[in-house]
């Protein structure tokens, strides 16, 4: 008798954060028991709601842990505070949660979605994704390595589970995705974001541009810092959304964070200074995937498995074993396959 009144207490626990939601939350939020569920049913946790259950087991994952050894826009940057992929998804985490706390909406979705978006990038940032998405024959972009990631290839090949809202977020986080819930907007919105103020940053600390170099049109609109920019652009999307079933940006805010990102993308995302390395590390990612793809027993066996027991197409595979890598580990492949090891005492 004890131990069911405990188990009773301890499944309220769940139960009064989800009556608490129904309270405190904004009718247009996503209410953790109204989720469209898991593809495979699980009984449910006694403590934690369905998408705090999804977030710890994004954050407890091997790929996310893997994260902080991935480019975000600078190879092999010297020094020690330059964006990585794993900060990233930190500052989008943050900068999202933010806006779902200000506007009263899911809070654990959106952090979910948030540190999920990213797990299917490759080592070295998108130069990675350009190489695999170049040499595969059914092509790759890492919205959708990230879904294959939490369906698949996670928990030695049986993922992770997560709900509908989770895995549609992640997969739709992309600049022409159409998120079904708020909080996926939120999410797609605080990527660019975070990213566009980061990189700014880390741009400055490179000396590949300066502060006064981005054109005042743009900085007299969002600010002349990255703290006045976060500052505006949170705000915006706050006082135009409060109360609405949409994400909304004012139109010259909108405007200038748009054009900010177009300056971001001609004098830094494909400045030959920054870029300089990118062609090195997009011919070892395209060596790599040939040699795996013409000796797939060199892979992994949990890879093999893949293959050889499930059916799955040799080039999705060797893209996933590619994509996991870090760029570390990347590199450390190559060195095995390409360099005579008696060559080390060079």
């Amino acid at each position: 008798m004890e131990q069911e009144n405990k188990l009773q207490n301890d499944i309220s626990l769940r139960r009064k954060q989800e009556i608490r939601e129904h309270q405190i939350l904004s009718p247009f939020a996503s209410f953790s028991d109204q989720s469209l569920g898991r593809d495979y049913f699980e009984d449910a946790c006694d403590i934690r709601t369905i998408y705090q259950r999804d977030r710890d087991r994004i954050l407890h994952s091997k790929a996310f842990r893997r994260l902080k050894h991935k480019t975000q826009v600078f190879l092999a940057p010297e020094g020690d505070h330059y964006r990585t992929r794993l900060t990233h998804t930190l500052e989008v985490a943050q900068t999202a949660r933010t806006l779902a706390r200000a506007l009263t909406l899911n809070e654990d979705l959106t952090e979910a979605i948030a540190l999920g978006h990213d797990l299917g990038h490759t080592p070295f940032g998108h130069a990675g994704e350009r190489a695999l998405n170049d040499i595969c024959e059914e092509g790759f972009k890492h919205h959708l390595q990230s879904i294959r990631v939490v369906e698949l290839l996670e928990k030695h090949g049986c993922g992770l589970n997560l709900t509908s809202e989770v895995r549609d977020g992640i997969e739709n986080h992309q600049t022409s995705g159409m998120p079904k819930t708020l909080e996926g907007k939120l999410v797609q919105l605080s990527d660019k974001i975070a990213y566009i103020n980061h990189d700014i940053d880390d741009a400055i600390r490179g000396k590949i541009i300066t502060e006064e170099d981005i054109p005042r049109e743009y900085t007299n609109i969002l600010g002349i810092n990255s703290r006045e920019r976060l500052n505006t652009l949170v705000h915006d999307i706050v006082y135009h959304s409060d109360g609405k079933d949409d994400i909304h940006m004012s139109e010259h805010i909108h405007s200038a964070m748009i054009h900010l990102r177009k300056y971001m993308f001609q004098s830094v995302y494909t400045n030959p200074v920054a870029k300089s390395q990118e062609r090195k590390a997009e011919d070892l990612v395209k060596y790599l995937f040939t040699f795996y793809k013409k000796n797939i027993n060199k892979l992994p066996e949990e890879y093999q498995y893949m293959i050889k027991v499930k059916g799955e197409l040799i080039d999705r595979v060797v893209c996933d074993y590619i994509a996991g890598m870090t760029d570390r580990y990347a590199i450390t492949q190559f060195k095995e396959l390409m360099i005579p090891t008696s060559w080390g005492i060079y």
